[in-house]
Formats: structure tokens, C-alpha cells, sequence
């Protein structure tokens, strides 16, 4: 199912083309940001999700839906975190001066971009690098490391450290 906030999401008309379930849910339809995840959590509920994948969603989930998907909700975010966290890593990464970015896939917790990391690529930024230029190779990467995590995930091949839970 591809759930998202924004009915023009590109991702609603992929999945709809694959014959995927979509629902839109705008935080505008909501009093509350709590009532606005409860809801999207009980449509993922009723279509029986076994794992959230946040891939541009640019909210931070409330624990209200946290809560329902335990170890259950990922995100795709382009830095090598814990560098660069929030909305707009490419551009902060390249005002900085960074010569190495990348891709991180971690699990979701209550902080902005601070779960435990599940996988992570480096990218190199080229001297002449554009953040247009960058953001085009990171989304390779990404497109190749989203997946991956998932498939581990489905093969029970990720799991927390009981020493250390930050570490999976």
C-alpha cells in the first residue's frame, strides 16, 4: 500500500499503475497531527503492513503512530547520517564543504533523522558537483540501498544488538 499526504504524490500514481492500494490523507483533513497519524496507522493496520518505508516523506511521525508499527517504520534519507540530518541534507552537505556524502536507511524514532542506521553508502561529491548533480547520483544510490534494506528486513537478516541497541 502507498499511503502519503500529498494526492499529487508521484509515488500514488506508481503504485496505482502496479495495481497498489493508495490512500491520501492531508494534514489540512486533520485537527490534530496525532488524529492525521492514527488514521494513516489504521489504514496500513486494515491492509496488514509489516513494515513502513518512509521514502520522501518529510514529516516526522508522531509516537502516536510510532507506537503501532514498533521496529516497524524505516526512512531513506541522503546524507551519511549522523551528519546532515533534517530537510535539506544535499544543500547543507555542499555549503559545508563535505567531500563525502552518501545514503542512510535507518529505523524511525521520535528525533528527526536519529534511529538506529540499518545501512549506508558514501557518495563522493565532485569538486564540480551541482547539488542537481548530486542529488542525481544519490538517488542512485538510494535506489539500490532502500531496497536492499527491505530485503533483509523481509529475510529476517536485521536485528538489534542486545548489548547495544543503536546497533543493528
Amino acid at each position: 500500500m502507498v499511503v502519503s499526504d500529498n494526492h499529487k504524490a508521484h509515488g500514488l500514481n506508481r503504485a496505482a499503475e502496479a495495481g497498489i492500494p493508495t490512500a491520501v490523507f492531508p494534514f489540512i483533513d486533520f485537527e490534530e497531527r496525532a488524529e492525521h497519524d492514527l488514521a494513516m496507522a489504521a489504514k496500513l493496520e486494515r491492509h496488514e503492513v509489516d513494515l513502513v518505508v518512509l521514502a520522501g516523506y518529510m514529516m516526522l511521525v508522531t509516537p502516536a503512530f510510532l507506537d503501532r508499527f514498533p521496529y516497524k517504520v524505516i526512512n531513506l534519507h541522503p546524507s551519511l547520517l549522523p551528519a546532515f540530518p533534517g530537510g535539506s541534507p544535499i544543500e547543507d552537505t555542499m555549503e559545508y564543504g563535505a567531500r563525502v556524502t552518501g545514503v542512510t536507511v535507518h529505523y524511525v524514532d521520535e528525533g528527526a533523522d536519529t534511529g538506529p542506521i540499518i545501512l549506508q553508502e558514501a557518495v563522493e561529491i565532485k569538486y564540480n558537483d551541482t547539488v542537481q548533480s548530486l542529488r542525481e547520483r544519490i538517488h542512485e544510490v538510494e535506489h539500490r540501498l532502500l531496497p536492499r534494506a527491505i530485503e533483509l528486513i523481509a529475510a529476517g537478516r536485521v536485528s538489534f544488538d542486545e548489548e547495544n541497541p543503536r546497533r543493528v
